[in-house]
């Protein structure tokens, strides 16, 4: 027996729940998961053709419910090795509703759920940690684009208030009333086809360029450019949040280290 193990003893045994909790948080099972869920989209993806579906529909059948078993297993291990952490965690949730809704019978009455399995990819977004920041940093930015959203839609229904008044009589299919104008005008906002509208209502009101530019720079350029800078600010908020632990204990790691070397130095030092 080694010093090392004489002087601290025998290293304790893990617990069934500590090994479970090593087993299903190891870098190759989350791997292996990831690599699962692909394969099971592109099955997915396969089954929409009916070529496909005519010469392999029972192996893909078979092979989706293997998978799905799978899913079910690691959920249960999970549940096993975090007991009642794992239902503080909304991800787990996420990944718990999506199993289910997979569970749920696909034929009679709810053959219309079947479609629902493809919701099974978007487990990706909770075993992936990029892609969970990116989740996480949308959701803290939901109240910002709340107010922008406002904005947007003040900004629409003027406008369409304005068209509808403006051009009602020259272009009746794009501005006869005023739910047809707030389509065409959320149609503009999108970038599609702006030109050929503003071209149609220009032959009758030739300085009618002046709306539709001024709506394009207000709602394109500006109002959803708004939307893009309080999601990168959210996203690097949340971003700053998940690095100051880590140079916290960065920092006390130093001042550990620090004061090691200056008890160091005051035991050599010899005293007078």
């Amino acid at each position: 027996m080694s010093a090392d193990a004489r002087e601290h003893g025998p290293e304790p045994l893990l617990t069934a729940q500590e090994r479970v909790r090593a087993f299903v948080d190891a870098p190759w099972f989350q791997t292996a998961i990831i690599g699962l869920i692909l394969v099971n989209a592109a099955m997915l993806g396969a089954e929409t053709s009916p070529r496909i579906l005519d010469s392999y529909g029972g192996a893909l059948h078979r092979a989706d419910t293997l998978i799905l078993g799978v899913f079910v297993l690691e959920l249960v291990l999970r549940v096993f090795a975090y007991r009642l952490a794992f239902f503080r965690d909304p991800w787990n949730w996420f990944d718990l509703a999506i199993v289910v809704i997979a569970l749920l019978p696909a034929s009679g009455p709810f053959a219309v759920l079947r479609v629902l399995r493809v919701l099974r990819v978007l487990r990706l977004l909770s075993v992936i940690p990029t892609l969970r920041h990116v989740v996480s940093g949308l959701l803290r930015a939901l109240p910002g684009m709340a107010s922008i959203a406002l904005l947007v839609s003040l900004l629409l229904y003027v406008s369409a208030v304005m068209a509808t008044t403006l051009f009602q009589h020259t272009a009746p299919e794009y501005f006869g009333d005023l739910l047809t104008s707030l389509f065409t005008l959320f149609q503009m906002m999108t970038g599609d086809s702006w030109g050929a509208i503003a071209k149609t209502v220009m032959a009758h009101h030739p300085m009618a360029w002046l709306f539709f530019v001024c709506y394009i720079l207000a709602s394109t350029f500006i109002a959803l450019n708004l939307f893009i800078a309080v999601a990168v600010e959210a996203l690097e908020d949340d971003g700053d949040e998940r690095e100051a632990p880590d140079r916290h204990d960065a920092i006390l790691a130093e001042l550990r280290a620090l004061r090691a070397e200056v008890g160091e130095l005051r035991r050599d030092t010899p005293t007078p």
